[in-house]
């Protein structure tokens, strides 16, 4: 059974930074377009940002571009959002995603995380 772990969510002020880590074992993750998607309350969930597999693609929401960056590290199966300049408006519950070749440039994604809480003060 694959599962997405989430890790590195917290409580922090705005201006900080904070990295979230999503570890994939089990899951072929080389093969995987890999995500992060946020829902914040009383909001719908909304795409943040995405890396192909050889990380030479990557993709934003205009309200993270030049503030986030997404990485992977597929000898770790891991991939990572580093949040830089938080702002409280960041934050939300956020999700790994992992999306197969086949369903890049869907809105149809394998597996999802649990979820991890962000939570940026003014």
């Amino acid at each position: 059974q694959v599962q997405l772990v989430e890790s590195g969510g917290g409580l922090v002020q705005a201006g900080d930074s904070l990295r979230l880590s999503c570890a994939a074992p089990g899951l072929t993750f080389s093969s995987y377009a890999m995500g992060w998607f946020r829902q914040a309350p009383g909001k719908e969930r909304e795409f943040v940002a995405s890396i192909r597999w050889s990380s030479t693609s990557t993709y934003y929401a205009d309200s993270v571009k030049g503030r986030f960056t997404i990485s992977r590290d597929n000898a770790k199966n891991t991939v990572y959002l580093q949040m830089n300049s938080l702002k409280p408006e960041d934050t939300a519950v956020y999700y790994c995603t992992a999306q197969s070749a086949s369903r890049v440039g869907t809105a149809l994604y394998d597996y999802w995380g649990q979820g991890t809480q962000v939570t940026v003060s003014s």
